[in-house]
């Protein structure tokens, strides 16, 4: 039972742009905090940003601060990453993440497939 999948990865010169998009079903789509990890090669597992379903509580890594924009569109169970001013250090498989408490860790329930993003230089 597919319960996030992602979309929207690829390969993106440094400066572009990308949106990524997860959406939701089942049990997924009922939890309260949705969340974007990333994983470069590797590496360990990063927090990226998080949002509660009410859009009141936003985080973000300090190192996409100012350059991701996370939202959500609560009706169609999707959560957005916008990223721009991509630089090739965020070269990753993003993965979205479902769970009751919009943290940093990782300890969310749910969790999707991932989506490469590829910067080149």
């Amino acid at each position: 039972q597919v319960q996030l999948v992602e979309s929207g990865g690829g390969l993106v010169q440094a400066g572009g742009s990308l949106r990524l998009s997860c959406a939701a079903s089942g049990r997924a789509s009922g939890m309260n905090a949705r969340a974007w990890f990333r994983q470069a090669p590797g590496k360990e597992r990063e927090f990226v940003g998080t949002i509660s379903r009410s859009g009141v509580i936003i985080q973000y890594a300090d190192s996409v601060k100012g350059r991701f924009t996370i939202s959500r569109d609560n009706a169609k169970n999707t959560v957005y990453l916008q990223m721009n001013s991509l630089k090739p250090e965020d070269t990753a498989v993003y993965y979205c993440a479902a769970g009751w408490v919009a943290g940093q860790t990782d300890e969310y329930a749910y969790w999707g497939q991932g989506t490469q993003v590829t910067v080149s230089s």
